[in-house]
């Protein structure tokens, strides 16, 4: 029996290079091999003459070798092995680039099976390049006549590598111990672990690859939930401050807003306070649409603690959200004498004093001098400790993942206590995805605008209607308002063809709006760097009331989130098609925030390089869609999860090698099965194997 545990460079054929190139696709052990699926499949199972290859251009055929050698190419100093082939219905050649050795494995006169794809050469004419070859004597067919599995692969690593290194420990799979419920699998009529291995690498057929897919896709949501099921189930049992509901200086709160709530931010206040009140701790998200009000939500959670003698934390994922959430907040909570601070890595100051030192804070909140600590995710890095924490907020949850969250639950030690958790999103989340990224946490929807808040007037602006915008732009800035300008990429690309913000800044500067000021924006920029020119955006100048100190903000998508600019009213997205329509949405937000009528165009390349009627189309939906939830749900249809989300914004989102968000059917599926499975058992103790898959991929904190 093969030990799965066994590193990759123990395997037959396995040498320090193949073993280099291997863990750069993350595969260390046989395990990791063995779960490296393919991404796709050529069909070669039927075997063709060579006539029907040149019609058909792709195939398998069964040909005898009349001719093969091998020499160097002078231009490109590479080895060419070139051979001629042949049946009954007509002769081919056949051209391999950089492999000499084949002239050791392959003679004249041997019969052999070949796979791929015909290219057509202007001076020899039809030629098969690089095929995938076996003998005839070989009973086990693996690289031809067959769905033949493709994989994510490097250089270095070629395919039929990766297929040989699978195939000699396939036949060790049936030992795999399949750590799902004989009943859950035969509930759901799902194939064995072993079999589905099997199959999803070397499928006998379509029938049984459908299986197979079905079975991994589950197993991975199927974890995912009952991950959080567990984590939730262990909160449960944990005790939390009792926060008693502080009526009258909550309606004397409300009363005192600037604005009026409307009724989802209400009633989502109620679901908070009812929580907090519960003495178990709260694991609440609170999700919002962009500019929806979600922070005003938060202060009212946050004054029944404070009134309750408990501390509070606040999080936010950048340092210039965090400043602006500390003066936002402070300015709310300025009628109480609760003491509020800033602390990230370059900011240390209280709303009491500007200028504190960092060591002055933390030793204050650990003796409860500070009522309320905003900051960046640091806060759970260094060591700080609470004297009684009793809320921990949470901006932008999907940054910020269950393991973060564990540790939040350590951050009051003395009181053994843990803190009611609050996690706040502006990334609208369809439900059924949040359900499955965060199946531990109750959920909360804003699904309204405040009111007065006008509907921003976008609009798709091809090549030849720009400088007609232009123009507009001019207009709206010399009465006083501000824009937006977001490029893709911070650095010229000559490959992609996308707008850089530098090329941009350079342009717009120096020959569009020459009598402007202008400010560029973008993330490999110093935090004071980036906070100074946010700070300069932000500001009127005092001297000249219609006068920005900065005019335009030429950015990448690092103004994405949570940056408030109410005097900014006009947004260009250069090379829209290039981004998803949640993220698109995002940006579209930072405008918008004021009475102003506020104007958001898409700037729409039409040699980007794929389908324009197509993509114009999805950007169509943004004109569309009532609300970001609507649009999630149709941007999950069309792009998948890696657009809600962005790349390795969620830990989730890595477990998932073969599932999709998007497989709702199965989604609903893991779902239900957990809910029977636990309504029938107490424990995991008598599913061992199960119980230690959990204990692999499930902090200690979490399930013990």
């Amino acid at each position: 029996m093969l030990n799965f545990n066994k590193s990759v460079c123990d395997l037959n054929r396995v040498g320090k290079s193949t073993t280099k190139q291997l863990e750069k696709i993350g595969i260390k052990t046989a395990e990791d091999l063995l779960f490296h699926y393919p991404f796709r499949y050529d069909d070669y199972r039927k075997v063709i003459s060579v006539a029907e290859l040149k019609t058909k251009r792709s195939g398998t055929i069964k040909v005898k070798i009349s001719l093969i050698s091998t020499h160097r190419s002078p231009k490109k100093r590479m080895s060419i092995t070139e051979a001629v082939v042949s049946d009954q219905s007509d002769s081919l050649k056949v051209i391999w680039f950089n492999q000499p050795f084949l002239t050791k494995l392959l003679k004249s006169g041997q019969e052999i099976y070949l796979a791929g794809k015909i290219e057509t050469d202007d001076y020899y004419g039809l030629q098969l390049v690089n095929p995938s070859h076996e003998l005839c004597q070989n009973r086990d067919q693996i690289h031809t006549g067959r769905l033949i599995p493709i994989y994510p692969t490097t250089n270095r690593l070629s395919q039929k590598q990766l297929r040989f290194l699978i195939h000699q420990i396939l036949s060790s799979a049936q030992d795999i111990n399949d750590w799902l419920p004989r009943d859950i699998r035969t509930d759901h009529n799902l194939i064995s672990l072993g079999f589905a291995l099997r199959q999803i690498h070397f499928p006998e057929n379509k029938d049984w690859l459908e299986k197979a897919v079905h079975r991994l896709k589950f197993d991975e949501l199927f974890l995912i939930q009952l991950k959080n099921y567990l984590v939730r189930q262990k909160i449960k049992t944990q005790p939390a401050a009792l926060i008693e509901f502080k009526l009258e200086q909550t309606q004397e709160f409300v009363k005192n807003l600037p604005f009026k709530l409307i009724d989802a931010q209400r009633k989502a206040s109620w679901e908070i306070i009812n929580d907090l009140g519960k003495g178990s701790p709260m694991n609440r998200l609170l999700e919002g649409d962009v500019g929806s009000g979600k922070t005003v939500v938060a202060v009212i959670a946050i004054l029944n603690v404070l009134l309750n003698n408990y501390q509070v934390a606040y999080m936010a994922p950048t340092e210039i959200l965090a400043e602006q959430h500390f003066k936002n907040i402070s300015n709310l909570l300025s009628k109480y004498r609760f003491k509020v601070a800033l602390l990230t890595r370059s900011s240390a100051k209280t709303n009491k004093n500007e200028n504190c030192k960092k060591s002055e804070i933390v030793k204050n909140l650990f003796s409860r001098k500070i009522d309320l600590v905003v900051g960046t995710h640091a806060l759970i890095q260094e060591k700080i400790k609470f004297k009684n924490l009793g809320l921990a907020i949470v901006d932008e949850q999907h940054r910020f993942g269950v393991e973060q969250r564990a540790k939040i639950m350590q951050l009051s030690p003395e009181n053994n206590l843990s803190p009611h958790f609050l996690s706040l999103s502006a990334t609208p989340i369809p439900r059924s995805v949040a359900l499955t990224l965060y199946g531990d946490l109750d959920l909360s929807i804003i699904d309204q605008l405040p009111l007065g808040r006008k509907k921003i007037i976008t609009k798709i602006v091809g090549s030849k209607e720009k400088k007609e915008v232009y123009n507009f732009i001019r207009a709206e800035i010399k009465n006083g308002r501000q824009a937006f300008i977001i490029c893709p990429l911070i650095d010229p690309s000559d490959k992609l063809g996308v707008k850089s913000v530098k090329e941009e800044y350079k342009k717009i500067s120096e020959e569009i709006f020459p009598e402007f000021k202008i400010g560029l924006l973008h993330g490999r920029l110093k935090t004071n760097e980036k906070e100074k020119i946010m700070f300069d955006f932000s500001s009127l100048n005092n001297q000249s009331p219609n006068k920005n100190k900065i005019d335009i903000l030429i950015s990448t998508t690092v103004v994405e989130v949570g940056i408030d600019i109410p005097n900014a009213s006009i947004m260009i997205i250069e090379g829209a098609e290039r981004f998803g329509l949640a993220q698109l949405y995002q940006l579209r937000g930072r405008i918008g925030r004021d009475q102003y009528q506020s104007h958001c165009f898409l700037f729409f390349e039409e040699t980007a390089g794929v389908s324009s009627e197509k993509t114009k189309k999805r950007l169509e939906a943004l004109l569309s869609a009532k609300n970001g939830f609507e649009l999630a749900e149709k941007d999950l249809e069309l792009r998948g999860p890696g657009e809600l989300f962005g790349t390795g914004q969620s830990g989730f989102l890595a477990d998932l090698k073969i599932a999709k968000l998007s497989d709702l059917e199965i989604i609903k599926q893991a779902q239900q099965t957990i809910r029977k499975f636990f309504s029938q058992i107490n424990n995991l103790d008598n599913y061992p194997l199960l119980k230690k898959k959990i204990g692999e991929t499930i902090t200690t904190t979490h399930f013990e």
